[in-house]
């Protein structure tokens, strides 16, 4: 029976659960403020964590997605001190507007079944 969970999901996991930590409580950026951590994609040798996050004003999205990469060496080490890992992941941070998109495409739905009445 082959793993459902596997190594780098658990890894994903525990790192996303860290990162929010972390940036809430040690990063002082102003430009990185309330940050959500939406989802965290591990490679399958370790060497790379895509960490796609989220903000609630969307206009400074630029600037947050600048500065946790500015701050991504920081949060690394912070991780390794954290995790158990033999080599913690290089950190690459994406902004992800699924969320306004989604929010987008419901609201031209709901548009579109008004006019249909």
């Amino acid at each position: 029976m082959p793993f459902d969970y596997s190594r780098t999901d658990r890894i994903a996991e525990q790192i996303k659960r860290e990162l929010a930590q972390i940036i809430r409580d040690k990063v002082k950026d102003p430009r990185v403020g309330m940050v959500s951590i939406m989802d965290v994609k591990v490679a399958k040798d370790l060497k790379l964590a895509k960490v796609y996050f989220d903000i609630l004003q969307e206009d400074i999205a630029k600037e947050t997605e600048e500065g946790l990469n500015r701050a991504a060496g920081f949060l690394r080490r912070e991780l390794a001190r954290n995790l158990s890992l033999r080599t913690t992941p290089e950190l690459k941070f994406f902004y992800d507007d699924t969320e306004v998109k989604a929010d987008a495409l419901s609201i031209l739905i709901d548009k579109a079944i008004n006019s249909d009445r």
